[in-house]
Order: C-alpha cells, then structure tokens, then sequence
C-alpha cells in the first residue's frame, strides 16, 4: 500500500534523524515516479521538510525558513496525497506552521514527530526502525557532526561529475553553439 521508500523516509525521519538521509531516499523515489506536476509532487514537500529540518538543525535558519515555506505550501494543496499517505493532515499542517514560526524567530531545533494516524503504517514503520536498530523517535544526536554536517562530509565527487555532464548536454543542445 505505501511506497518502501516511504517507509525508509519514515524509519530515517523517526529513528536515525538522518534528514539528509530523507532527503536521499525520497528524491531518488520521487525521480522514478511520473507525476504530472512533478515540481509540486507530495514527495517534493516532503523533500523539502527533511531539508528545512537539516537546514534549522545546523544553525541556517534563513534557508529552512525559506525551505520550509516552500514545503508548507506544496502539503497546504496536497491535503488528499497527504491523507493517502496515512499522516494527519490538520495535525501536520499545526506542526509545520508552528515550525516555521519557531525558525521565523530563530528558536534552536528540537526533533518533531510526524502525525502518522494510519496505524498499520506506523507498526510497519517501527518494525523496520528496530531492525535496522534504531529507537523510534529518539531525539536528533546534536553532538554527531554525520548528522549535522553531513552534507560537507560526503564525497561530492560523483555530484560534481553528474553536473558537468548535464552541463555539457545542455550547451551541446543550445542553437548557437
């Protein structure tokens, strides 16, 4: 019924707090999808979340301001996608809206938990936490830089390859060259 890359989205969200984690999981599945408007896909707001929080984690509070929003507006118009995604949608809405005002004031990170009501998700999502031996909604480990910065960690050299060929590919397509 719900994508296993959502579940891994949830495991990683409650369990590890690995928001750049989320953000991984989530594009890649979003990427094999065929949405119409895929720019306001559900998963692009869920995307963002991840992202906002990462962001507001590391101390950035103008780009997850910034993220944030663009995430509250995509799950705003996505009410039915939200539903079918077994979370509450008014709940997630107060959540979200408080978040931002706490990043608007530039209030330190805490974790949040996401309002899952479908309880049959929730028991598969908790299983999956165990296993991969995570607890379920433990807070973020603040003092673990993979986590913080996990972003400056990695090696990027596959990014930065994968770029320069979209780069070339667009140039050779261009009518003037």
């Amino acid at each position: 019924m719900y994508p296993d890359a959502y579940i891994d989205f949830l495991v990683q969200f409650h369990g590890s707090r690995d928001y750049f984690e989320c953000h991984e999981i989530l594009e890649d599945y979003w990427k094999q999808t065929n949405e119409n408007d895929r720019k306001k896909s559900v998963w692009v707001g869920l995307i963002q979340l991840s992202v906002a929080l990462y962001h507001q984690r590391s101390g950035n509070m103008k780009g997850a301001y910034r993220i944030l929003r663009k995430s509250l507006d995509i799950i705003e118009e996505k009410k039915d996608a939200i539903i079918k995604l077994g979370l509450d949608y008014e709940k997630l809405l107060i959540l979200l809206r408080k978040r931002l005002k706490e990043i608007e004031n530039c209030l330190s990170y805490y974790s949040i938990s996401l309002p899952i009501h479908d309880k049959k998700l929730l028991e598969r999502a908790m299983n999956r936490c165990q296993l991969l031996g995570f607890a379920w909604n433990e807070k973020s480990d603040l003092s673990n830089p993979s986590l913080i910065k996990k972003h400056t960690l990695r090696n990027r050299q596959s990014v930065i390859l994968e770029r320069e060929k979209q780069l070339r590919l667009r140039k050779n397509k261009r009518p003037d060259s």
